[in-house]
């Protein structure tokens, strides 16, 4: 088998350092670099985090990832889109890159990228970047073309905020991907059974209860949440049952169209410190990868073999060297 012919290196160094000044056209070829599964795109991909790797000093950036998921409607993208554009003006040295995703036909494949229309940023902001992403009908919430451009642009900004596609009641792979993560939820989406029986109950950070347009609204579904997540034991209640105290509970009551309680929430983002460890995030998308093409026979070779293991929490090894033993130790087993 012959390997592709493999275009030079030098461009797409000069691309990354023009998106290191933020310039959005290069740093959209780069994402779509990062996004093709073509064998010269995935070698090429390698070369630049090696790159950005063996420059820690050039690229001294390491961005806290967001992730923001909840079912279809409930406003994620206008209140991320009210976030954004307060983060920016509190702080004039940040820099916020957008990715969301949105869901593709099980008919034709095509995915319509609403998410954009829906996030109104006003003027020109150099310091935003956003990227619409097809789910390209994989389960989870976000997809893997998601994990490879947060790779990239961990490196280049200061927060990554990441809106999965609406979601149901086990989507669940937002939380291995993000440092933080909120579900967020409209006034009355249930009573507190729906709330305690939901998978996607048990993984977020913080919660946040938008389109609390109208106080009896937010009032009602904060204490019905409240008295779910005390019941299930889900997270440490401190406070008092006080909605006007409901923050200092990572509860958060919002309305994008009001702009009530984003101050809250910014002032809460810009608090956390917690970065998770990329290999986790590696580990969790090489598995998946390898359960996508061999299934349950490629998942146990790796569970089986411990200098894989090993390889996979390595901190040393980028995600390209980790799948590569992963596959050769796959095609050992495999008899043609």
């Amino acid at each position: 088998m012959t390997h592709p012919d493999i275009p030079p290196l030098e461009p797409w160094l000069d691309k990354l350092e023009s998106a290191k000044a933020l310039k959005k056209w290069p740093l959209g070829k780069l994402i779509s670099l990062f996004e093709s599964t073509l064998p010269e795109s995935v070698c090429l991909r390698k070369q630049i985090i090696e790159h950005i790797d063996s420059h820690p000093q050039q690229f001294p950036k390491q961005a806290q990832v967001l992730g923001f998921t909840g079912t279809p409607g409930a406003g994620k993208s206008s209140l991320i889109s009210e976030l954004c554009k307060q983060l920016l003006e509190q702080n004039p040295q940040l820099s916020v890159a957008v990715l969301a995703v949105d869901p593709s036909s099980q008919v034709s494949g095509g995915s319509i990228l609403g998410d954009r229309t829906r996030m109104h940023f006003g003027k020109k902001m150099d310091r935003l970047f956003f990227r619409s992403q097809a789910s390209n009908m994989e389960l989870g919430g976000v997809t893997r073309a998601t994990f490879q451009a947060s790779r990239l642009l961990r490196h280049l900004f200061d927060y990554i905020i990441i809106e999965t596609v609406g979601i149901g009641q086990s989507e669940i792979d937002i939380q291995f991907m993000t440092d933080h993560t909120f579900l967020v939820m409209q006034p009355l989406a249930g009573d507190q059974i729906q709330f305690m029986k939901c998978g996607i109950m048990e993984i977020p950070d913080s919660f946040i209860v938008n389109k609390c347009d109208e106080e009896k609204l937010a009032r009602t579904s904060y204490h019905m949440l409240r008295s779910s997540l005390r019941q299930a034991k889900l997270i440490d209640l401190q406070q008092q049952d006080d909605y006007r105290q409901a923050a200092k509970d990572q509860i958060f009551l919002t309305s994008a169209v009001k702009r009530t309680g984003i101050d809250e929430l910014v002032n809460h983002i810009q608090q956390l410190d917690t970065v998770k460890s990329v290999a986790d995030c590696e580990t969790f998308y090489l598995k998946k990868y390898i359960e996508k093409r061999y299934g349950e026979f490629g998942l146990s070779l790796l569970a089986n073999d411990g200098a894989i293991q090993k390889s996979l929490l390595a901190q040393d090894l980028n995600y390209e060297q980790k799948e590569a033993y992963a596959l050769e130790l796959i095609l050992k087993h495999i008899k043609y």
